[in-house]
């Protein structure tokens, strides 16, 4: 059987999985926050070597001369772990100075407004490197010359990747620490959440087999009130079960010790006697005795398959099922016992009527209602046996009836409204607890002419 994993566990992971997802965001966030930030901090240093370059252009005999300083180079030593490239064109865009075949802007590469110069930023490549360069334009107005001059300034990208990485992992770090802090403190409080279970279990595991008593609420938080609940309900109905065995069992030996300890009377006093007559009339009354014995085991038994045939109603097996066919197959098999007693045994059903249900307990439940009509009915009465639509079953008989106060009782095990009339009194106790397993709904009703009218109805099936 596979171990169920730990509530603890699965919450832990499922946390950590957020986290992790939440780390790999913000790292990205931050790496691409750090470049931004790395670029808007390095492109000023750009524009200022740029500029210091810009200020060393100068015009002599009609050309223009770059005279660049070391400290427009050096601005970059000191926080710089990429290398630098210059470029100086004059208004005809020939190269005065520099590195040649630096990449020009892009066609409609904006102006930046971030600083007030003539200035475009842009990302290039340059030797087989990646580069970030600043386009400025001089301005050249001289008698004999008249334009703009180009100063381009390009640095490798290691710097601002350098430093980006250093933010997301930074950030990383930072959110790693917190996310460890989270899964510890989500541990504790789960564990602290999870105790008031522990108890519970503690509290189970620690009584005794017959003790059903509620479990107590006061010491759970709100949320497993729901639980506990279900559990006192659930000790309950067993409780009730257990009662109600030990009520039957009780009953059932009540009436079980009786006719034994007639029948075990009668056998003793046959026995002293001596008249072959006399032994005679004990055998008869001993046979007798033991019909009505085998009667009441029979209905215990049936009892017990009313149980078993419940659960299995209630697991799914269930199934589809003619009623009129099966009225129809009892009443074949209950008329000789009819014809025996004198009374009339008829069946109304015409047509199929469908309804999902168990078999034998149907059976059981269509031979009591007939053998308790029949044992009431006297000579020349009627019972009958009637289906209709949509799943009603109907028993009807010529007898005395049952009182309105009485109609209640007669579904007790073991009730018995004549103590003179043969019967072990759960004829009806059966038909109650099948009705029950079926979810049918059963009802007693003064008869057409006289007697009693037994319906039940059930769920018609598909």
């Amino acid at each position: 059987m596979h171990k169920p994993s730990s509530l603890r566990w699965r919450l832990l992971w499922n946390l950590a999985l957020l986290l992790v997802v939440l780390m790999l965001a913000s790292g990205l966030s931050a790496y691409w926050n750090g470049r931004e930030a790395a670029d808007t901090a390095y492109d000023r240093t750009l524009l200022a070597s740029a500029r210091t370059i810009a200020a060393g252009v100068s015009q002599r005999d009609g050309t223009l001369s770059a005279d660049v300083p070391y400290v427009a180079l050096d601005t970059f030593a000191y926080d710089s772990a990429g290398r630098i490239f210059y470029l100086v064109n004059d208004i005809h865009q020939n190269l005065i100075s520099g590195y040649e075949n630096l990449p020009a802007p892009p066609p409609g590469t904006p102006r930046t407004d971030d600083y007030p110069a003539l200035a475009r930023f842009y990302n290039a490549t340059y030797r087989g490197q990646n580069v970030r360069v600043v386009s400025l334009l001089k301005p050249v107005s001289e008698p004999n010359m008249n334009g703009m001059a180009e100063i381009r300034v390009a640095e490798t990208d290691e710097a601002r990747v350098s430093m980006a990485r250093s933010l997301a992992a930074d950030t990383l770090l930072r959110l790693g620490m917190l996310a460890v802090g989270a899964l510890l403190l989500v541990w504790f409080a789960v564990s602290a959440a999870l105790r008031p279970l522990e108890r519970l279990r503690t509290a189970v595991e620690e009584r005794q087999p017959d003790d059903l008593r509620p479990l107590p609420l006061v010491e759970v938080q709100h949320e497993l009130w729901p639980l506990v609940r279900a559990l006192n309900h659930f000790t309950e109905r067993l409780r009730e079960q257990f009662e109600r065995q030990a009520q039957f069992i009780a009953d059932a030996a009540h009436e079980l010790r009786t006719p034994l300890a007639a029948l075990k009377a009668r056998l003793e006093l046959g026995l002293r006697a001596n008249e072959a007559e006399t032994w005679r009339s004990t055998l008869e009354t001993a046979a007798q005795s033991t019909d009505r014995l085998t009667h009441l085991a029979n209905q215990l038994l049936s009892l017990a398959r009313v149980e078993n045939g419940a659960r299995a109603i209630a697991e799914g097996g269930a199934q589809l099922l003619d009623l009129s066919q099966l009225a129809r197959e009892l009443g074949m098999a209950m008329a000789p016992l009819a014809h025996k007693r004198g009374v009339a045994l008829a069946l109304e059903a015409d047509e199929p009527i469908w309804m999902r249900g168990e078999p034998t307990l149907l059976n059981e439940l269509l031979s009591n209602l007939v053998d308790n009509a029949l044992a009431h009915t006297p000579p020349g009465g009627n019972v009958i046996l009637r289906v209709s639509a949509p799943a009603v079953l109907e028993v009807e008989d010529d007898g005395p009836g049952i009182p309105l106060d009485e109609r209640d009782r007669v579904f007790e095990r073991f009730y018995r409204r004549n103590q003179h009339v043969a019967g072990s009194g759960l004829g009806l106790a059966i038909v109650g607890e099948i009705c029950r397993a079926h979810l049918a709904q059963i009802s007693l009703h003064d008869g057409e002419q006289a007697g009693l009218k037994v319906r039940v109805s059930f769920i018609a099936g598909e």
